[in-house]
């Protein structure tokens, strides 16, 4: 929509690009790859799962959205971010169709799926992965005005992450927009588990993001306390879903090790082991010690929400 990764589609006031349509390419883009992941399904479960005895699904970036206010419509507005931004990809590999909520909004800008096609789509996947980082405001942008979502591709909803001047968490190190709000896994799951009828889910990824310009210390970047602690209260977060009932069957750090971050290269850390990019050594951070006793129960202590 923004043209901020190729192709470099888009259009004002999204972008400012050379060419594209940011109001109609990504609902034709996620179509396009919607039925192609409908097909790979079909394929996979026809001449290999019986063989190979694997499992198919889908990962969304899944964050979580929270009214701004108790206003109905703000109240709204967040189940609207949800839709835009999870069920768009999840409800017709479930229930054949785009969620109710965007063809409340979009109209026949939304695609049609044919009988054959729903039908093909249904029952796509076998579990649900979940990649989710934070938690959002949502104000509702069709009774109210608002500076930003107050087009029908982005839902009529204003995402940000502060209410009356107050931050919704804490910032991460690294990229400050991930706000630290544990509880936010605990409700996204719950949304899932809800929307989907308890579909087997995996947390694919998680993480804690350090910066790194230049200026940190290899020991400042090693003593990672906070990414720690943020495990620790994400993974309580987590522990709460599944005694509520979520099916919930893995959880993922991102990441093993320190990488390339998209266009952020370099300057950002997620890893559990730092890197060392000149001579490409590996050291574990506190983090990677700490969870591996996590794991082998030698620590078994996670945050309470």
């Amino acid at each position: 929509m923004n043209g901020r990764y190729p192709p470099g589609r888009c259009s004002k006031p999204f972008g400012n690009c050379s060419q594209g349509n940011s109001e109609v390419e990504p609902v034709v883009v996620m179509h396009n790859m919607i039925m192609s992941h409908a097909k790979a399904t079909e394929i996979y479960r026809k001449s290999y799962q019986a063989k190979q005895g694997g499992s198919i699904g889908i990962v969304v970036s899944a964050y979580m959205y929270e009214p701004i206010s108790d206003d109905e419509v703000d109240l709204q507005a967040a189940k609207r971010a949800l839709a835009f931004n999870v069920a768009w990809f999840v409800d017709p590999l479930i229930h054949g169709d785009y969620p109710p909520e965007m063809r409340q909004v979009l109209g026949p800008q939304l695609p049609r799926f044919s009988s054959e096609e729903s039908n093909q789509l249904k029952h796509g996947i076998d579990f649900i992965g979940i990649n989710h980082y934070s938690t959002f405001y949502a104000k509702d942008c069709i009774y109210s005005q608002c500076d930003k979502g107050k087009h029908a591709i982005e839902g009529l909803v204003s995402i940000g992450f502060e209410k009356d001047g107050i931050p919704i968490g804490d910032p991460q190190l690294g990229m400050l927009v991930f706000r630290v709000v544990p509880s936010g896994l605990e409700k996204i799951i719950d949304y899932l588990k809800t929307r989907y009828n308890n579909k087997p889910m995996f947390v694919t990824e998680n993480g804690f993001s350090q910066k790194d310009d230049g200026t940190q210390l290899v020991n400042e970047l090693l003593q990672d306390d906070r990414r720690v602690e943020y495990h620790k209260s994400y993974l309580g977060s987590l522990k709460n879903a599944i005694r509520d009932g979520a099916d919930v069957r893995g959880y993922f750090v991102w990441s093993f090790m320190d990488n390339f971050e998209w266009d952020l290269g370099y300057t950002i850390r997620f890893g559990l082991y730092y890197v060392d990019y000149q001579t490409l050594k590996r050291i574990p951070k506190l983090s990677a010690k700490w969870f591996r006793n996590f794991l082998t129960n030698n620590d078994t202590h996670i945050g309470q929400n």
